[in-house]
């Protein structure tokens, strides 16, 4: 429940633009608070294209975040001011001024004639962005432009960094460039490979979401590397407001997992609108939508790449076990091996529900209590 009153509270002053700033008030953003977020993703073969399957976010910072964070702290004083400057980072892009009706340009950053591409509807106009400033839609690149891209890799699956631009507004992301066949590794997030402790309860997840630094899962990191050949496309729950916090620890020295694709959880911010609201709700509530939502996301991994083998990697503390049989059943011979990271312990009290799976043993989580 706080973690639903949370989400309201600054959806509320969001869209309100209530502005607790002083003058005074130092900022700890830069004097670019305009921002575009190119979400990591890949691009695959169609025919005589590339095809890319593009996500951006066009939004701004709004400086008045720190006033609202020490406004939190009073109504909130079981957290500490170490935890309070984690929760101001966790919120940023919660809390971000998004933009709409912005077209959004790409530029391949090693294209040597930077040439532009945009998203286009089917009428080949170019797209814009929503009330939640997201353009979603496909950038197609004919091959023979993108071989200039590769260098010598052209058989290998390739990052190359794309920049996007809107007006003021700029930024730049990932795309991998992957071949029809070879491996890859769906992989789940929380609890997976970073300590959430999910079935411990509401409290303790919204304290592991915004009030502690992230803590790796252990020994998954080295269980990744050990597929060096892979490529990696992390499947969550979570937010698309979390990205930026998530990718920046997951990619980290710290937590050391290999650089991948992010598909995550739509949840709208206009409150203005009943199906924002509902959005909020389900967020917390319905673990449903997270089934399918992953189901959906997987799926349309595996239709872009027929031709690939795939490594899945969970856990047992939400419903991925039954995801990852769901994708089983329709695509067998493209699933080379199912892992459970088992924090709940059916190993011993529901064998059936990871039967046929690599168990991961994990310490048991249960509810109202944390790991150790």
């Amino acid at each position: 429940m706080r973690y639903f009153v949370l989400l309201v509270l600054i959806s509320l002053f969001t869209v309100a633009g209530v502005d607790f700033s002083t003058k005074n008030e130092a900022s700890d953003y830069s004097e670019n608070r305009r921002h575009i977020t190119f979400y990591n993703t890949y691009a695959y073969l169609d025919g005589e294209e590339w095809v890319i399957p593009a996500r951006v976010w066009v939004h701004k910072q709004r400086r008045w975040l720190q006033s609202l964070t020490s406004w939190t702290i009073r109504i909130m004083g079981e957290y500490n001011p170490d935890q309070m400057q984690i929760f101001r980072r966790r919120i940023t892009d919660i809390l971000a001024d998004s933009k709409w009706r912005r077209t959004v340009s790409f530029r391949i950053g090693n294209d040597p004639e930077e040439k532009v591409y945009r998203m286009k509807d089917r009428d080949g106009i170019a797209l814009r962005t929503d009330r939640n400033g997201i353009v979603e839609g496909k950038i197609r690149i004919p091959i023979e432009e993108a071989q200039q891209f590769f260098g010598d890799n052209q058989t290998d699956d390739t990052d190359v960094k794309v920049y996007a631009n809107s007006r003021r507004y700029s930024g730049s992301g990932i795309v991998r460039f992957m071949q029809p066949e070879g491996l890859s590794v769906i992989s789940d997030i929380d609890d997976t490979i970073k300590i959430t402790e999910i079935p411990a309860g509401a409290r303790i997840v919204v304290r592991n979401t915004f009030f502690k630094e992230y803590m790796p899962a252990p020994r998954m990191a080295e269980m990744y590397e050990e597929w060096e050949d892979a490529s990696f496309h992390y499947v969550s729950g979570s937010p698309w407001q979390l990205y930026r916090p998530l990718s920046g620890f997951l990619f980290s020295e710290r937590a050391g997992f290999p650089v991948g694709t992010f598909h995550m959880k739509s949840a709208r911010k206009n409150v203005l609108t009943i199906s924002s609201w509902h959005d909020l709700r389900e967020f917390i509530t319905n673990e449903n939508i997270t089934f399918e939502q992953k189901i959906t996301q997987i799926t349309q991994i595996f239709e872009h790449f027929p031709g690939r083998q795939f490594i899945m990697v969970g856990d047992s503390g939400e419903r991925d076990p039954e995801v990852y049989r769901a994708i089983l059943e329709q695509y067998p011979e493209q699933v080379k091996e199912i892992y459970i990271r088992d924090v709940v312990n059916d190993r011993e009290l529901r064998p059936e529900r990871l039967e046929d799976m690599t168990i991961i043993p994990a310490p048991t989580i249960l509810r109202g209590m944390t790991e150790k």
